[in-house]
């Protein structure tokens, strides 16, 4: 870590998500795009790595780069399922995860990433067939977060389309720190 860079910078590469109201058609293209794009993104930002590269934190106190890339999936996996759930259900509840615990869970910890890389890429294939099939009302329909409350389809696209870029960019950071 160089003296200009801080803990936070290393924790929000891209900054941190910002949501100003909803989005508009190109908005929402650009945003579909983002999320079309995840996977090649982390896919790009793990090639060629060594299992102790991958098994390197991105930050002091951060998860390894093997757990970042196998959360994007679970995830978006999440995100998948709360889209479908709020396009099939009024405002449906949806139930968190404990992020932390999952990373820590063998399969994302020391499991290989090529699997999450596979299935980031079908889940994406699916997601992004969902979305370029929404219409303007579908956009404003809800799901109830416990602790966000409703959250509009709209707002989701547009953190995920954040989230996918933020994690890549937690590796491709560390890539340029370490000289990879």
């Amino acid at each position: 870590m160089t003296a200009q860079t801080s803990p936070a910078d290393l924790r929000y590469p891209i900054g941190r998500f910002h949501y100003a109201g909803p989005l508009t058609a190109q908005g929402r293209a650009e945003a579909i795009g983002q999320i079309a794009g995840a996977p090649a993104l982390l896919r790009a930002a793990v090639t060629g790595l060594s299992d102790a590269q991958l098994d390197t934190p991105y930050r002091e106190g951060g998860w390894t780069v093997r757990q970042v890339a196998h959360h994007v999936p679970d995830s978006h996996m999440n995100s998948y399922v709360r889209f479908r759930l709020a396009l099939t259900e009024d405002d449906p509840p949806i139930k968190p995860y404990d992020e932390a615990k999952w990373a820590a869970l063998t399969d994302a910890s020391r499991g290989p990433v090529e699997v999450s890389l596979a299935l980031l890429d079908a889940l994406h294939a699916r997601w992004v067939a969902l979305l370029g099939s929404l219409d303007e009302a579908a956009w404003t329909r809800t799901f109830r977060h416990p602790e966000m409350g409703p959250v509009t389809l709209d707002r989701a696209a547009a953190l995920y389309a954040w989230h996918g870029r933020h994690h890549a960019a937690h590796i491709t950071a560390l890539r340029e720190r370490m000289g990879w």
